[in-house]
């Protein structure tokens, strides 16, 4: 039986990278219009919508999202949410229709195809340079200045330890929200380590849960005042974790 699962397991993980490719392939033309002008990048957005949309569907996740506040069209945020499947994105875009810019790390890049436009769309990250680091606030600020809405993964990665619900929150994302006075958006994503972690040998179709809870302000936060920092944080990891440990909850039930 075991010998079974380990066949289904490769012949998966390989049809994922397959629907990957696929949809970026028939789209080609379109997406290298659509990225030779950062102010065709909406455009962009919606093919890379489809793209999240298309690779859940014929993975056979079926998203089951509950929204507690819907996001205003036209609307900048900052869009956070835990961290742990190369999954958590492509839910990321079937759930919101603002267009966003990712922030994320530079490994990424290495994946065929997909790195290509990874590198040329989104707010790659070296988290082992400060001056990286520091670039990341630059290209965020712009971004935001354009209209976009940020996502950052606020763990700073996926934890090594996959017991591990939630892990601690950098400070970026916090930053970025309070200088920019636009609200963020905390999100648990509770089945995403379940259906498709990062070990190899692991996961299986079936419901993919996430729930968007209600807005979290920065009017009043000041982004030269540490503790405004920290306590915004510390209010946002406990809404994803509160969310995180109902879902846990009701599977328990």
């Amino acid at each position: 039986m075991r010998i079974f699962k380990i066949v289904f397991w490769i012949l998966w993980r390989i049809w994922f990278y397959i629907l990957m490719a696929l949809p970026i392939l028939a789209m080609l033309p379109f997406l290298l219009i659509s990225i030779s002008r950062e102010k065709w990048y909406p455009g962009f957005f919606v093919m890379a919508r489809f793209w999240g949309k298309f690779i859940l569907f014929f993975m056979g996740f079926r998203v089951r999202a509950d929204f507690e506040e819907q996001l205003e069209p036209g609307k900048s945020y900052m869009l956070v949410a835990n961290h742990t499947s190369m999954t958590d994105i492509m839910l990321m875009l079937s759930l919101v229709k603002n267009p966003f810019v990712f922030v994320g790390k530079m490994e990424l890049v290495k994946i065929p195809l997909f790195g290509f436009f990874y590198k040329r769309t989104c707010i790659l990250v070296d988290r082992n340079s400060s001056k990286s680091r520091m670039e990341v606030f630059t290209r965020a600020q712009k971004r935001l200045s354009q209209g976009l809405s940020i996502c950052i993964f606020p763990e700073g990665g996926v934890p090594d330890d996959e017991n591990m619900l939630l892990d601690e929150f950098k400070d970026g994302a916090f930053r970025l929200a309070i200088e920019h006075q636009i609200p963020i958006v905390p999100m648990s994503f509770p089945d995403n380590k379940k259906r498709f972690s990062y070990t190899f040998l692991s996961g299986s179709p079936g419901k993919m849960r996430a729930k968007v809870h209600s807005f979290v302000s920065t009017e009043g936060f000041s982004a030269t005042r540490k503790a405004d920092i920290q306590e915004l944080k510390r209010q946002v990891r406990a809404v994803i974790l509160e969310g995180l440990q109902g879902f846990e909850n009701k599977k328990s039930a």
